[in-house]
């Protein structure tokens, strides 16, 4: 009994062993199948990246899609400097930026008056290398007030006109084809035509569409306001005195002006009020002269 225990007992545990390492190499099988599949999908991915990176430039040399984004940065600066520079500091500034990576967009001056002070504004877009220098030479014109940062992520707008390109660029290409190929009827060549024109159309317009958004994130927008300082004037002991005699007239004009329009706001009421306390009082005395002669017939009597 005790040797037919022990039999048994080994023949468990050879099975289990076996078990076991059936299970073990089954396992390893799995996991080097696995690595060796991961593998090949990560070169995989690999491969494809790399040429999703060669073919993602817009126009040659253009920005990476896949790795890089799109931004559209914008410079604000106020420059403040005295009254008869301003116009000179804005002609040096468009100078330099004939000299450097610059297009003018916008420019404006405003000139001295009695009531407005000079000022200047100048809008352009200059290349990221050559922006430094740039800022250099605007913040030597003058005092700089107030320097202004703002950017906004272009990227999906991007992606999302270099897939319609794309796709418009291989819907008029098989276009094209069809118009090549023999036997095709005139009423399917006017169509084929027509549909050409329009998938022409919007890949004009798209493509009008990526150079305003590569002109926005490939070069920085500046903007440039020119404005002179203001002086601060001690004023006197009779220096009240005199802003109330400039005044005067302005003073005497306003009240003028508010009396006659009050009179003229009074007038077209007097037509009524006049004859209506000219009967009123009438009645009064009518009313009056009645209770006398009552009185005085009532003693009489």
């Amino acid at each position: 009994m005790l040797r037919k225990s022990l039999r048994f007992f080994c023949v468990v545990v050879i099975l289990c062993v076996g078990c076991g390492h059936k299970a073990v190499t089954y396992q390893r099988m799995v996991s080097v199948d696995t690595a060796q599949t991961s593998g090949l999908a990560g070169h995989a991915s690999r491969e494809f990246l790399a040429l999703a990176r060669q073919s993602s430039g817009f126009g040659g040399g253009g920005a990476v899609l896949a790795a890089s984004r799109f931004v559209a940065v914008r410079h604000k600066l106020e420059i403040v400097e005295p009254s008869s520079g301003v116009a000179k500091s804005m002609e040096a500034v468009l100078a330099f930026c004939g000299t450097i990576l610059c297009e003018v967009l916008s420019s404006s001056v405003t000139n001295e008056t009695a009531i407005l002070s000079p000022s200047a504004n100048i809008a352009a877009r200059v290349a990221p290398q050559d922006l430094s220098k740039f800022l250099d030479f605007v913040g030597r014109q003058g005092k700089i007030a107030q320097h202004a940062t703002e950017s906004e992520d272009k990227t999906a707008a991007v992606i999302d006109v270099e897939a319609k390109i794309k796709n418009q660029t291989e819907f008029r290409d098989s276009l094209r084809k069809m118009l090549t190929k023999p036997g095709v009827s005139v009423a399917d060549l006017l169509q084929i035509q027509e549909k050409l024109a329009e998938a022409q159309a919007e890949l004009d317009s798209e493509a009008t569409q990526r150079k305003v958004l590569a002109n926005e994130t490939e070069k920085v927008y500046v903007e440039i306001a020119f404005h002179a300082e203001q002086r601060t004037i001690s004023r006197g002991s009779f220096a009240s005195v005199g802003e109330a005699l400039r005044d005067f007239g302005s003073v005497l004009g306003d009240s003028l002006a508010a009396l006659i329009t009050a009179v003229a706001a009074i007038i077209p009421w007097l037509i009524v009020i006049v004859p209506g306390l000219w009967f009123l009082i009438k009645a009064v005395r009518r009313f009056r002269e009645r209770r006398r002669t009552a009185k005085a017939a009532t003693p009489a009597a």
